[in-house]
């Protein structure tokens, strides 16, 4: 029964674990030295990994919430429902939205012409405050920015919100207090990853604008970079 679940959680680890790389060796290096400088190249590679494996960590976790779907609705077709075929399909659907989501991003900053300061108030390469130093005209950029991140959390929410609603229908038809434990226990683990990475990228990117929004926008993004990426393995640990 666990075989699908498994396989997309051990592509969550691998999603995680990479961006995290991306992030977290560099800012180390910036912590402990005074040179906490990065090529223009380096910059925008940094920005384009992070960005490709955070949109595919949004899309996986949708594609998490229909394999659990399938997995309490439809117990007795599961195996057959979520064959190995569908699943490699859906996981790279994944890294394909987060790959052309990012090329998009990367496309248009490189159209950039030209920046106020070399100096960024952030602990990495990310879009908004590297569109805030920007000389010339970034409306498209912000524009295509709140689009697709617009796009990418409407579908999966969506996506999300609709598996969770039959799954709360099926376990309040079952009869079994112990059927309801189990399908619960499934559940559980999921839907905090869910509730914590989503709700933190909403309040990063779709968030009132504070006081001082910068140094808001780096303790929130710490939390998704840094902390989620820790967490994952034991928030997935406590059905077992």
């Amino acid at each position: 029964l666990h075989t699908p679940m498994y396989f997309f959680l051990s592509h969550l680890s691998f999603v995680d674990f990479c961006y995290s790389t991306i992030i977290v060796p560099k800012m180390l290096d910036n912590i402990l030295n005074e040179d906490k400088g990065i090529s223009f190249l380096g910059c925008m590679v940094q920005f384009y990994l992070f960005c490709a494996y955070a949109i595919t960590e949004v899309f996986l976790l949708a594609v998490m919430a229909y394999d659990r779907f399938v997995a309490i609705c439809n117990p007795l077709l599961y195996m057959v429902t979520m064959s190995q075929e569908l699943c490699v399909v859906l996981v790279f659907g994944c890294y394909l939205c987060g790959t052309v989501c990012s090329l998009i991003h990367l496309c248009l900053a490189l159209e950039i012409t030209s920046y106020r300061s070399n100096v960024m108030n952030h602990f990495f390469c990310d879009l908004p405050p590297l569109l805030s130093l920007a000389c010339s005209d970034v409306t498209l950029n912000e524009l295509m920015l709140y689009i697709v991140a617009t796009f990418n959390e409407l579908i999966t929410i969506v996506i999300i919100l609709a598996s969770y609603l039959f799954i709360l229908i099926t376990i309040l038809r079952m009869h079994s207090a112990e059927g309801r434990h189990k399908a619960f226990s499934t559940c559980a683990s999921h839907l905090t990853a869910i509730l914590v990475f989503h709700g933190t990228i909403l309040f990063t990117y779709f968030g009132p604008s504070l006081g001082n929004r910068a140094a808001t926008d780096k303790v929130s993004t710490v939390f998704y970079t840094v902390v989620i990426p820790m967490l994952n393995p034991f928030i997935y640990s406590f059905r077992n």
